[in-house]
This record gives structure tokens, C-alpha cells and sequence, in this order.
């Protein structure tokens, strides 16, 4: 299917209210620095413009497109968990995240059969991440499937495998595969300048000097 396919907005209800978004739960002054720094809106993440560009694939799938689940495929710390979050908050869904080092299919079933509770007698709808989920078997892939076709969840899962290979035919082909590519220097560079000066980073209570910045540079090799 063509990817305009995917994101085809119907005209019937393009001028209809965006949903509401949930709650934003508090994060605690003492989380760590990432977990206080995680952009709150697609304007605040640094790179990956080819995706979040006006009229890119999944910058459409946030502001109000058709939705459609969605495998991220990148490295580490190029903001999979952070974008699968923001399509949560930016249309309205309940987030729900789970991890293929530590989830089963009685988890993933679980997940599911709340998720249908509550699109039933709350109309509330669901987005589930799944981080590595090229650590998933066979099995437990399989069990997402019929949630996903019938759109019980909305599924954002996240891999650092190429999924054509680690992901099953049937869940690949219902879903939208998205590359994320390695922040640059100067992208990790933004970063760390942000959570020096920001109120819910350092806020400016310590000075970093330019040979300093350039060190995390250089050590953070385009991991966020």
C-alpha cells in the first residue's frame, strides 16, 4: 500500500476536534536527566527531520491522519520511546509500553483484553509500545496480530534489527516501517546545551565549557 494511502485524511471528519489529550503525569525532580528532558511536543525533538518534516510520514500520523501502527527501526537513543509517546499524547490515547526483555504473551494478551474493555465502555483507545521487539518469538509476535488488524491497539514498537528479517510477515505488512537515523554532533550538541539551561534540567545552575561539550560529543556517538 502507498504511504499517502496510509495517511489519507477523510474530509468528513478532518474538521472534527481533535481528541483530548490525556493527563500528562508529573515526572519527579530527582528522575534521572533524559527521563525530565523528553520532548513534550514534536517540536521539541532534535533530528529526524525526514520523518517529522511538514507532510513527512509520521509527523501526518500525529496531527490527526488516518492512524496506522507503526514499526520504528533505529539505533539506540534516536527517540523511539519518545515519539511513540508523543503519538499517544497528540491523539488522545492511553499509553501503555511494554518490553520484549520482560513481557510474555499473557502480558501482551493482558494488555490487549484492557484495551478492549475500554474502548467498549470508556471509548478510550490505546496505544501500545513495544520496546525490542525483535525480541519477541514467533508466538508472541503472532499474538499481537489480530489486535493490531482490527485496530484494538495502535501499535508502535520499536527495534534496533532490521525488521524485515526480525519481525513477522503479517505484522510487518500491517504496519508503517519508519527509519530513524543517528543524531549528528551538532544534534547532541542541541541536546546538551537544552538540559543545561532548561527549568526541568540543570536550569542553568552549572556552566559546561565548549571543549567539555564537545568531549559528550564525541562520547555520546549520536545516542541521545
Amino acid at each position: 500500500m502507498h504511504q499517502d494511502e496510509l495517511f489519507r485524511v477523510n474530509p468528513a471528519v478532518s474538521e472534527a476536534s481533535p481528541p483530548a489529550a490525556p493527563p500528562v503525569e508529573a515526572i519527579p525532580p530527582n528522575a534521572p536527566l533524559a527521563a525530565r528532558m523528553r520532548p513534550r511536543s514534536l517540536d521539541e525533538v532534535v533530528g529526524q527531520q525526514h520523518l517529522l518534516a511538514e507532510g513527512a510520514p509520521l509527523r501526518r500520523l500525529v496531527e490527526g491522519a488516518t492512524p496506522a501502527s507503526v514499526l520504528l527501526y533505529g539505533p539506540p537513543g534516536t527517540g523511539k520511546t519518545t515519539l511513540a509517546n508523543l503519538v499517544s499524547t497528540a491523539t488522545g490515547r492511553r499509553f501503555v509500553a511494554l518490553s520484549a526483555l520482560s513481557a510474555g504473551v499473557k502480558e501482551v494478551r493482558g494488555v490487549i483484553e484492557e484495551a478492549r474493555r475500554r474502548r467498549a465502555y470508556a471509548t478510550e483507545d490505546t496505544v501500545l509500545f513495544i520496546d525490542e521487539v525483535h525480541r519477541f518469538s514467533k508466538t508472541q509476535q503472532d499474538a499481537l496480530l489480530g489486535a493490531v488488524e482490527d485496530r484494538t491497539v495502535l501499535l508502535v514498537a520499536a527495534t534496533t534489527e532490521n525488521p524485515s528479517f526480525s519481525v513477522v510477515a503479517p505484522l510487518l505488512s500491517r504496519s508503517l516501517v519508519l527509519q530513524l537515523h543517528p543524531l549528528t554532533d551538532d544534534d547532541v550538541e542541541a541536546l546538551i546545551r537544552r538540559a543545561v539551561a532548561d527549568e526541568r534540567g540543570l536550569a542553568g545552575a552549572v556552566e559546561v565549557a565548549d571543549d567539555a561539550v564537545a568531549h559528550l560529543v564525541r562520547l555520546a556517538a549520536g545516542d541521545a
